[in-house]
């Protein structure tokens, strides 16, 4: 894991008001060990984007990430944001596929496709989720359900358009309930998820391509999860609403 890149991303969910997450970042700032080299990504709710970037502009281990775009480019769709809103208003990052967002709003594979397409003709940098739910875990059809989340939407484009992926594996069974998986599971399916890459783009892609591990990582598990060969970083809920934790996950590698 030496040479790939170290990222903790922040998904805020819907979660802060404007002085709430200026306070947030203010408060991460005074707890971040000023000689990380981890790359950080906040990404709040679309409406905070703007002012967190007019806040972050001078600090360049802080970027913004938007937690969803619309598969979209613009037009009669109220409600959405285009992926072009979210570059313009200073986002290096886009969350695609959340769970949530296949869950709560239906989201499918080829819908997620067209997410990806749109986020790199805005030069944003994809960080496309997958996972399994705990019943898919347990029929033992979890590897199958993640290989074709990959496949379906990852094969519509070539390594070279997918150099800025990042993945993030949601153990669906383990967000927001308290439970983790395993190292052992995590790192399982961290490296079947390498393999995956490898087979459809690679290897030399699969290396380079940071997975983070999304699924209740908080202060006090993450260096284990971290210290997993395959386990580049970690996609934070709740433990990225509270400064010294997410600050804590961060600093444990």
């Amino acid at each position: 894991m030496g040479f790939r890149r170290k990222i903790v991303a922040g998904n805020w969910k819907m979660n802060n008001t404007l002085s709430e997450a200026l306070s947030l970042v203010d408060g991460i700032l005074t707890n971040l060990d000023a000689s990380t080299t981890t790359e950080v990504i906040l990404c709040p709710a679309a409406p905070l984007l703007s002012a967190l970037d007019s806040h972050t502009k001078n600090l360049p281990k802080i970027k913004l990430g938007a937690q969803n775009c619309s598969e979209h480019v613009s037009g009669a769709y109220t409600g959405e944001v285009s992926a072009a809103m979210v570059k313009s208003v200073g986002c290096d990052y886009v969350i695609i596929g959340h769970s949530e967002r296949r869950m709560c709003f239906n989201e499918n594979n080829k819908q997620l496709a067209e997410k990806i397409k749109r986020a790199l003709e805005n030069n944003l940098s994809p960080i496309f989720c997958i996972g399994e739910k705990k019943e898919e875990r347990e029929k033992n059809i979890h590897f199958n359900l993640v290989k074709t989340q990959i496949t379906e939407v990852l094969q519509n484009f070539s390594a070279k358009e997918l150099d800025k992926l990042i993945l993030a594996y949601e153990p669906v069974w383990a967000i927001g309930t308290g439970l983790t998986a395993t190292t052992q599971q995590a790192q399982e399916m961290h490296a079947f998820i390498r393999k995956v890459l490898e087979e459809t783009f690679g290897k030399l892609f699969a290396d380079k391509t940071p997975i983070l591990y999304g699924g209740s990582c908080n202060a006090q598990n993450a260096k284990d999860l971290f210290a997993c060969d395959d386990v580049d970083g970690g996609l934070i809920g709740g433990a990225s609403l509270k400064a010294s934790d997410f600050c804590s996950i961060i600093n444990s590698f």
